[in-house]
């Protein structure tokens, strides 16, 4: 992520647009760290949202209103006392610091105006909403830090407000080339390091990107530069400063494979490779409130796939120390077909023995080699024989037992990796209803007394080829079975990563011969909904459908094939899901 002073310039900028002289309607607080304003700004109504959450601090205008509880919290009440239908000033940034002055004028009792600021500091962890008077004396705040909590500054009703200076970093908005300079060459860390550490409120990916545009390896030491380099650094350095002082904002968003990566109110030209696309926004609060958005919708499916991953990480383990143990069993058993040999062996020359002896050496007509063999000396040879005959027996059964094992316990393990490969893939509540019941239905989860079975809403992913052919794509062993089974006909074309879970790709032909444009996107799927998604290329096998098999008593989704072909992918999402 970069919320950083850039984006923070970029939403002063905006505030500045639609608030600048209007009047505060309404201020509720729906969270004990967060606030929702609403401003008329004489034909707009505008929503600006505030979160001073320590794990994602916000600010963005919203269309989207939020309940707010039926007693309003102290600070909010406060701020309705003093700002409630005031208007609104300013809204500046002190340099490219994370923070936010908005200004306010407002009556208080005697009818005079007086004025009043609310100050939002975007710090990660250490972000507020401090309420001040003209003074700049703190009157309350949303979070208190005392003297206990922080040695740099208190945060508490009657202090006096300042920006703490935790790292002397200069201002990249009015910082001259000499100091620049002055600034990497005493500084031992890499350059993009440098940039961020020593520059107020640039990101580290804006740091990479100065690096990027540069044409300088972001790795190299600062104080290594020449000075040729370092002038070309800070030409592209002062260039983008400029955008910023001119306010040539370009809020955009990097995806990867449809994931949000990164944002920026700066071009990031850094991702303009393979695998990334770029997505603009006339609007950082719609950037903000997208990203975000998509961002909790995947931490959210995080959150509740957890107690799945954890059944299935437990079960998992157990049945790969079990494999392991079942495979230690079945190397002791290796030595049956010596004890087979010895009771052979004492058939054929325990005439020689006349009792009483501890070994017998002979030859080994099976090698031509010379043999000793351990005796019981209180037992004659027919018995001696016996006695290695029975242990060839056990072990024999043994082993034909721990094989039947070993196979079970190598689909079980393949089974839960192929659920794992399906919590990755996750995308909505309704992926993990249908796998939470494939972990019940084979036992893994006790089904609740009721029995009742939930209602499965999920359904394949459908994409559509260049070429227009439809592709499907199973995002659990379940929908595996169903695309390649019940979607598919024998002349459809089926493909899967080669040896490693992940879904089942089929693509419809509808009778006609595919280009090679199509194997190849349908490949990238393949990869893409693999364990190998994170690999650079993954083989990718493929073959018609009327050649696969199911697996008889196998979990859904397993099947067996031959003569199939092969091809490299490099997983992507090369489609848009229809």
């Amino acid at each position: 992520m970069a919320f950083d002073g850039i984006v923070v310039a970029n939403l002063v900028q905006e505030m500045n647009e639609r608030l600048l002289l209007g009047r505060i309607n309404k201020i509720a607080q729906p969270e004990k760290d967060e606030l929702l304003f609403t401003i008329k700004n004489q034909k707009d109504t505008w929503r600006l949202l505030i979160s001073v959450n320590a794990s994602l601090p916000l600010l963005y205008f919203t269309e989207n209103n939020k309940p707010s509880p039926l007693t309003a919290p102290n600070f909010c009440m406060l701020l309705r006392k003093h700002i409630a239908n005031g208007r609104i000033l300013s809204v500046t940034q002190p340099s490219l610091e994370r923070v936010i002055r908005i200004e306010v004028e407002h009556l208080d009792e005697l009818g005079d105006l007086r004025r009043k600021y609310l100050i939002v500091e975007l710090m990660g962890k250490h972000s507020n909403i401090i309420f001040c008077d003209e003074n700049e004396r703190i009157i309350d705040s949303i979070k208190h830090i005392s003297a206990q909590v922080s040695s740099v500054r208190e945060v508490l009703p009657g202090r006096e407000y300042f920006i703490p200076k935790t790292q002397e970093k200069a201002d990249p908005l009015s910082i001259s080339e000499e100091a620049f300079r002055e600034l990497l060459l005493h500084t031992p860390a890499p350059i993009h390091k440098a940039l961020y550490q020593r520059l107020t409120g640039i990101s580290p990916t804006v740091a990479d990107e100065i690096c990027h545009l540069s044409g300088l390896d972001a790795d190299v030491p600062a104080l290594a530069l020449s000075d040729l380099e370092l002038s070309h650094l800070y030409g592209i350095f002062s260039q983008l400063m400029e955008d910023v002082r001119l306010k040539r904002f370009s809020p955009n968003i990097v995806y990867q494979n449809d994931l949000p990566v990164a944002f920026s109110s700066l071009p990031l030209t850094q991702f303009e490779s393979e695998g990334f696309s770029l997505r603009s926004f006339s609007s950082i609060s719609q950037l903000l409130e997208c990203y975000y958005s998509q961002k909790d919708t995947l931490t959210r499916i995080r959150q509740k796939s957890s107690d799945l991953r954890r059944v299935v990480q437990t079960a998992l383990e157990r049945s790969v120390k079990k494999y392991d143990l079942q495979l230690r069993q079945q190397k002791d058993t290796e030595k049956r077909e010596t004890f087979r040999i010895y009771g052979e062996l004492l058939n054929t020359y325990g005439y020689e023995l006349s009792g009483g002896e501890k070994s017998l050496s002979c030859l080994n007509y099976y090698s031509g080699e010379e043999i000793t063999i351990p005796l019981d000396a209180k037992r004659n040879a027919q018995e001696n024989a016996q006695t290695f005959f029975d242990k060839y027996n056990k072990l024999k059964r043994t082993a034909e037992a721990l094989s039947t094992q070993i196979a079970q316990t190598q689909a079980e393990i393949a089974h839960l990796e192929s659920v794992s490969a399906s919590l990755d893939i996750a995308l909505k509540e309704e992926d993990l209803v249908q796998i939470k019941e494939e972990l019940t239905e084979f036992g893994y989860i006790k089904r609740h007394s009721s029995g009742k079975r939930p209602k499965i809403t999920s359904r394949p992913f459908h994409y559509l080829s260049s070429d227009g052919f439809h592709i499907y794509v199973g995002k659990n062993n379940y929908q595996n079975e169903e695309v390649t089974f019940k979607i598919a006909n024998g002349g459809d074309w089926w493909f899967h990563a080669k040896g490693i879970p992940g879904s089942h790709v089929i693509v419809k032909t509808e009778g006609k011969e595919l280009p090679d444009r199509v194997f190849e996107e349908a490949g990238a799927l393949a990869a893409y909904y693999s364990k190998g998604r994170d690999s650079d290329k993954v083989e990718i096998d493929y073959i018609e459908r009327k050649f696969l098999k199911k697996v008889t008593g196998a979990a859904p989704g397993f099947v067996i094939y031959h003569s199939n072909y092969s091809l490299m992918a490099s997983p992507r999402l090369v489609l848009k899901e229809v």
